[in-house]
């Protein structure tokens, strides 16, 4: 079984309750706007954001009307990212179906990001905590950071372990840090809890970020082709340790692919190789268990109580294990 089901199946009334709140807040009277929205709507995610935040807020002591508001916030903004991403990625797939940019144009998607980004805002008001409403907007402007500074490294061809971690923590772990830390804050936690579980957030997104990039290493249908970062020039973290690792002469080859962008069949495979075979997939993979750790240690200093400790580290089974 996924382990994320098991939090799935713990927090049942819980999501379907979050479902009525997340549908509340995109009605829509305009059929030209509601059907959109409803395309980008009608493949469910895993909600996993959504998850931290309740499955937090319960840790913490309760869940109320505001988290319901605080888990919509982040779910908006999340698929507005990914709404975004697809136009910038001039991607035709998400989850296995046709991407909005694809079906409706790139007009009607960024428009219709614009929105879902509009309505999340609009929902992190009705949490009636100005500690939300800056967390979310402090959290659009990183994101939106993070995509332009992996844009820049991608053109720039600036590869470098530091970077990586600073693009991630921006694109992929803020947004779980701040599920997870509106989830301790709607649930009544004392300012050092919400600082604990704010640094978990943290480290399961950067965790999910990285297995991830170990992803496009391999043959697994996760909806985008293997060595798809590296055609859009995306130096990810098992790439960066074998170029430092290799002899210089196999790295120098490899950094004339990167650099000439030449991403024919041929020397993509040449790239996925050398990354598997200089130990960066290895790394990669040995990095997301020292993270765990500090993971685990986390959550075995939180005062609550043990069951929701397991559900926990559950999440971290899924990370570490996840094979999508």
């Amino acid at each position: 079984m996924d382990q994320s089901q098991i939090i799935r199946d713990f927090l049942q009334e819980e999501l379907e309750l979050f479902d009525i709140y997340l549908r509340e807040s995109i009605k829509n009277d305009n059929p030209r706007i509601s059907g959109i929205i409803d395309y980008v709507f009608k493949a469910n995610g895993k909600r996993l954001r959504p998850m931290l935040v309740l499955l937090t807020a319960k840790a913490c002591g309760q869940i109320i009307p505001e988290t319901y508001h605080g888990a919509v916030t982040v779910e908006l903004l999340h698929t507005a990212t990914l709404v975004h991403d697809d136009v910038i990625d001039k991607s035709d797939m998400r989850r296995g179906k046709s991407s909005v940019n694809a079906v409706f144009d790139n007009t009607r998607a960024v428009l219709v990001g614009d929105y879902l980004l509009s309505t999340a805002l609009a929902e992190s008001v009705k949490t009636k905590d100005f500690n939300i409403v800056r967390i979310m907007s402090e959290l659009g402007r990183s994101l939106a950071e993070g995509e332009l500074v992996q844009y820049s490294l991608a053109e720039e061809i600036l590869i470098n372990e530091a970077s990586y971690f600073e693009v991630i923590d921006k694109k992929t772990a803020s947004l779980l840090r701040a599920s997870v830390t509106i989830g301790a804050i709607t649930g009544g936690a004392p300012p050092q809890t919400i600082s604990k579980f704010g640094r978990l957030g943290g480290i399961l997104g950067i965790c999910f970020q990285i297995r991830d990039d170990i992803f496009d290493y391999y043959k697994i249908d996760v909806g985008k082709p293997t060595g798809n970062d590296i055609r859009e020039g995306k130096v990810t973290l098992p790439l960066i340790y074998a170029l430092k690792n290799a002899p210089k002469s196999l790295s120098d080859e490899v950094l004339r692919v990167i650099h000439s962008r030449d991403y024919s069949e041929e020397n993509i495979e040449l790239v996925l190789d050398f990354a598997k075979e200089y130990q960066g997939v290895e790394y990669a993979y040995k990095k997301i268990r020292e993270l765990l750790d500090e993971a685990e240690g986390i959550i075995s200093e939180l005062s609550i109580e043990d069951h929701l400790k397991d559900l926990l580290r559950i999440l971290l089974i899924y990370l570490n294990n996840r094979e999508y």
